[in-house]
């Protein structure tokens, strides 16, 4: 592939198809408020005047695929990550984001072996923070290369059904996992992740760190959902906040989804599943999962089925 400076678009593109939905939907760029995209195309365009001006800039060329996804143009996106998989192919931070990216437009399996390619390069090495697309409200990263590495490896595995190896993936996340935050959210799609495998006792246990107390910067809706799961929020509390605002609530919602499913309403989960898919949300995890899950859907259980063997992630 030719390696060049991704061209720059108008301020306000037409939305574009970047995806098909597992359902066979169109996906279109999702819309964006106007000044968000302002600032993420101003900080698209100083970043592709860094990499004019030093063409072997691994962290120019980075943000540039970053950012390119914050705008919702995942297909540039990925072209520009493997730009940087051949031009550095040491460094291991562009599987990780085309990974992502793989996820986003529901090719989970490239997704899955760019992030265990990944994982495979990582060990032994020290983690190290992983900034923020747009500082949170404490200007505090949550994140690590390594941590993200495994969360969108389990992710990419529960999104294909193989739920065994999304364990082994959000095992290693945890023990990499440093923060509320992370924690929080490892800890939600690992308990989902067992009571998927039917271990419930184990899955149990992954509620036992977690309280009402803990102090987080931006995974509330994780946090929420985990006491859900502890029984120390009532889930129409939960049902409600996502109904209100289901532009932002994909993950809320799902989780509520997948606790009535566990609990035997499901013919109110499978209601709100489709209302997840149905919004314009689709790049967020929690509408990916929805629409997995509908994608499997077994009308004789009620629940997705999963036709894979169980491998190891990496």
């Amino acid at each position: 592939m030719r390696d060049r400076v991704p061209a720059a678009a108008p301020t306000e593109p037409a939305p574009r198809i970047e995806a098909t939905s597992l359902l066979g939907r169109p996906l279109r760029s999702p819309p964006l408020p106007v000044e968000l995209r302002q600032l993420q195309e101003s900080l698209l365009e100083r970043a592709r005047a860094v990499l004019v001006e030093r063409p072997d800039d691994a962290d120019a060329r980075i943000w540039i695929g970053r950012r390119l996804g914050y705008l919702g143009r995942y297909g540039e996106a990925i072209e520009t990550f493997t730009q940087g998989i051949e031009r550095h192919p040491g460094d291991v931070r562009f599987l990780r984001h085309r990974g992502h990216r793989y996820i986003t437009i529901r090719r989970f399996e490239q997704a899955a072996s760019d992030l265990e390619r990944a994982a495979i390069l990582v060990r032994g090495r020290p983690d190290e923070v992983e900034p923020d697309g747009l500082p949170n409200a404490r200007g505090v990263p949550t994140s690590t290369l390594q941590s993200n590495i495994w969360y969108h490896l389990g992710l990419a595995r529960y999104l294909q059904g193989d739920f065994a190896a999304a364990l082994a993936a959000y095992r290693e996340c945890l023990a990499v996992a440093t923060n509320p935050d992370k924690l929080c959210a490892t800890s939600h799609w690992l308990y989902l992740t067992l009571r998927r495998l039917g271990r419930e006792s184990e899955a149990r246990s992954v509620l036992e760190p977690i309280s009402a107390g803990m102090e987080l910067v931006e995974n509330h809706e994780y946090h929420r959902l985990l006491l859900l799961y502890r029984g120390e929020i009532e889930v129409e509390t939960l049902a409600a906040e996502a109904a209100a605002d289901p532009a932002k609530s994909a993950a809320t919602a799902y989780g509520v989804a997948r606790w009535l499913l566990h609990n035997g309403e499901r013919a109110r989960a499978w209601t709100m599943l489709e209302r997840i898919v149905a919004g314009d949300a689709w790049a967020a995890f929690g509408a990916i999962a929805a629409e997995a899950d509908l994608a499997r859907r077994d009308e004789t259980t009620g629940d997705p089925t999963t036709s894979r063997s169980p491998r190891p992630p990496a």
